[in-house]
C-alpha cells in the first residue's frame, strides 16, 4: 500500500510540473516540437509533416 501511495504522489508531482511549464510558456507551446526535423530520427531526409522544414533547417512552425 505504501508503494501505491508513493507512486501516486510522484505521478501527481510530475503532472503538476508539466502543467506549470505549459502555463508559464508563451501560448502554452513547447519549443522545438518537430521530431521529424531530427536527422537521427529522419534518416530518409523527408520534410517535416507539420511545418515543412528539412532535417538541416530550423522549424518553420510559428
Amino acid at each position: 500500500m505504501e508503494v501505491f501511495i508513493i507512486t501516486i504522489v510522484l505521478l501527481l508531482i510530475a503532472v503538476t510540473g508539466i502543467s506549470v511549464k505549459i502555463l508559464l510558456k508563451k501560448n502554452g507551446k513547447f519549443s522545438g516540437t518537430c521530431a521529424s526535423n531530427n536527422p537521427m530520427l529522419n534518416k530518409e531526409g523527408e520534410a517535416c509533416g507539420l511545418c515543412g522544414a528539412l532535417p538541416d533547417e530550423q522549424c518553420n512552425n510559428s
